[in-house]
């Protein structure tokens, strides 16, 4: 039986020139609201490149109360961020790998930060730590311990807010793991937090990070709870997104500086580990 050669002429070869063309078409009915989506958000960054006082920006950006609230960020949004890895991966764990009455419920208030308004959580934060709060007035009679209005408030609050952010990334990565590796290692005699530390964790680790990097990005952004629970005192609370806050009253040159510091401090973190978040992402959606 003689096999019939196909013509090359009529049949498709993959990966051709206009089989490209054909998949990288895209209808006009999306490309125009995708146009106008990524116009709609690189539009403000373009308004805010054009009113920077790019002459004096040198001697903005290098005085001693701006340089002070961009340390007193980045320090904050690191300690937030640690908190959150430490809390947030037991969390997300405990929703994907259990089931215990109540679940959807408690799923539903830990991504609650991320729906209402921040200082609906600062108040909440108040409630519970302030002099007179739930927690607080404990705390200020045994211990003579007061949070609000000092740089660990601005921990607590970044935190708050950001936490959401880990605990949906690598539940949701948690959920999407194949289990057989872990079950391999659990036939094998390995224990169950030996197995969490050296099979669970490097494979979400894509997700952790993403977590991570979004948590930092938010905690860094972050002044609802933050100007609610912790004030704005510089050196003490006045992180970059207060004193951009109160510069625009006193001087809107000095807050359109801090804003491209701002802005450029995000940018940098966001795009130096965007392989890693992105990968985590992809991982979360899958």
């Amino acid at each position: 039986m003689t096999q019939q050669s196909a013509d090359p002429r009529t049949t498709p070869v993959r990966g051709s020139a206009p089989a490209r063309r054909r998949r990288g078409r895209v209808p006009v009915a999306l490309l125009v609201p995708a146009v106008l989506g990524l116009l709609f958000l690189v539009s403000p960054f373009v308004g805010l490149l054009t009113r920077v006082p790019w002459g004096s920006l040198g001697s903005l950006v290098g005085s001693e109360p701006v340089m002070e609230a961009l340390w007193l960020s980045l320090r904050t949004a690191t300690a937030a961020t640690a908190i959150c890895l430490l809390l947030g991966i037991p969390l997300a764990w405990l929703l994907a790998r259990t089931s215990f009455r109540g679940k959807d419920l408690a799923r539903a208030v830990i991504t609650m930060p991320l729906v209402m308004p921040p200082v609906v959580g600062g108040v909440a934060l108040l409630s519970l730590l302030g002099r007179r709060g739930l927690l607080g007035q404990h705390l200020d009679a045994w211990f003579d311990v007061t949070i609000p209005f000092t740089t660990g408030a601005v921990v607590v609050a970044e935190a708050f807010v950001a936490l959401p952010f880990l605990v949906l990334s690598v539940d949701g990565a948690l959920r999407g793991a194949d289990l057989r590796y872990e079950q391999a290692a659990a036939v094998l005699g390995a224990s169950r937090w030996y197995v969490f530390r050296r099979v669970t964790l490097p494979l979400v680790g894509p997700a952790v990070i993403a977590g991570g990097v979004l948590c930092f990005a938010r905690a860094l952004g972050e002044f609802g709870a933050t100007i609610t629970f912790a004030g704005n005192f510089p050196g003490t609370t006045q992180t970059m997104p207060l004193a951009i806050y109160l510069a625009m009253e006193r001087d809107p040159d000095v807050a359109l500086a801090l804003s491209l510091v701002l802005v450029a401090v995000s940018l940098a973190v966001l795009v130096g580990l965007r392989s890693k978040w992105l990968a985590g992402l992809v991982g979360v959606s899958s």
